[in-house]
């Protein structure tokens, strides 16, 4: 089960799984034994909203275990913000995703695909743990696209919509590309067929859609990604006294340069999906957005919130490309109308890992090593 989304849970499951983060976690990694059975850390949820961040998951697998041991939990960290620096380099690509979305209609199939009616064992049970939990395991998240993808013969694109309703770790970022890269688009010609004696072995048996998938489709047609653009700077840090306005895409955002005088949260009211927000990932969000009593604001409602405080200056945390940052572009504008001003500050981890992600994974995880030496992550 996911940990109740408190920062507070998410520091006591990282003390609970910092022991496995080594070699248990890059020998059992791939396998998902069903929902009572993880061998990964399920934090993506709480690093998704920053209640817990990279950096400190970074950390406290190195100091459990060593840079060396500790490899390939660190690199699945840094995937994460490969994924958003890609992305953040190429705004367009999710403009392009949400056009394309708006303008398709249902295909035959989509519906029972969603209500997990399909036929095939092991993609039906997945698609209602999905709903039912908020979650699915990153190799089942694979394979899960494939058969959507390859075998039922759905648009990618509907998939992705899919997983941002439901999941409660649903990042712009992460599952566009990881959808695009299970199409063979992302990296174009290279795409993932998800294959029954694979899914026996690493569900341990539980499913094998023996003669049920094609295991020969080829990649998706597609153009290639488009080159990197340059990163947009972030906003000048303003002096003085200061709102702090939080968002789902960043709740743990602190800062000593100011003197902060009061704290509210965005709410995160931006439509994720074409399709109805689960309940599940609806409430985690809610939840986070909420925690210790925090005051959670409409766009509407910031000018007056800041108002009430006396201030004219509000800094927030960079929202990468996505529906968080288009609520914060709303709320930039109705500010600049009233003589306010709204600073959205970037991380040190963000500033320094998403201008790598220029090509593909391989040329940023050699970076890595030089990133966690100039970074220096810490256990929390």
């Amino acid at each position: 089960m996911i940990a109740a989304p408190t920062r507070a849970a998410a520091l006591a499951r990282l003390a609970e799984f910092a022991p496995r983060m080594g070699r248990d976690y890059a020998g059992l990694r791939n396998t998902d034994g069903g929902p009572e059975a993880r061998c990964v850390s399920a934090l993506s949820p709480h690093v998704r909203h920053r209640l817990i961040t990279e950096a400190e998951l970074v950390g406290a697998a190195l100091a459990a275990h060593g840079p060396a041991r500790a490899e390939k939990f660190i690199q699945e960290v840094f995937w994460r913000s490969y994924w958003k620096g890609f992305l953040e380099l190429r705004p367009g690509m999710w403009r392009d995703y949400r056009q394309a979305v708006a303008r398709m209609e249902a295909p035959p199939g989509l519906a029972a695909a969603m209500a997990g009616e399909t036929g095939i064992a092991c993609f039906d049970a997945w698609a209602r743990e999905l709903v039912e939990t908020g979650w699915l395991h990153n190799h089942t998240r694979m394979w899960f696209a494939s058969i959507w993808i390859f075998t039922l013969r759905l648009p990618w694109e509907l998939g992705a919509e899919f997983f941002l309703a439901h999941l409660s770790d649903a990042d712009p970022a992460s599952n566009t590309l990881s959808w695009r890269w299970v199409a063979g688009i992302q990296t174009p010609g290279k795409h993932y067929l998800a294959r029954a004696e694979n899914i026996a072995r690493y569900t341990n048996g539980r499913f094998n859609p023996r003669r049920q998938l094609d295991e020969a489709a080829q990649p998706i047609a597609a153009p290639p990604p488009p080159p990197a653009g340059r990163l947009r700077a972030g906003d000048a840090r303003p002096g003085g006294r200061v709102a702090l306005l939080l968002h789902a895409d960043d709740l743990g955002f602190r800062t000593e340069d100011h003197e902060v005088v009061g704290m509210a949260a965005l709410a995160d009211s931006a439509p994720r999906s074409r399709f109805p927000q689960g309940r599940v990932a609806a409430d985690f969000t809610a939840a986070a957005l909420a925690e210790g009593g925090r005051r959670i604001l409409a766009p509407a409602e910031v000018v007056g919130w800041a108002r009430s405080l006396g201030v004219t200056r509000i800094v927030t945390p960079w929202a990468p490309v996505g529906w968080t940052a288009s609520a914060l572009e709303e709320v930039g504008k109705l500010c600049a109308a009233e003589g306010l001003t709204l600073h959205r500050l970037r991380r040190d981890w963000d500033e320094a890992c998403w201008p790598l992600a220029q090509r593909g994974f391989f040329p940023f995880r050699s970076e890595i090593p030089r990133l966690i030496g100039e970074l220096r992550p810490a256990p929390p």
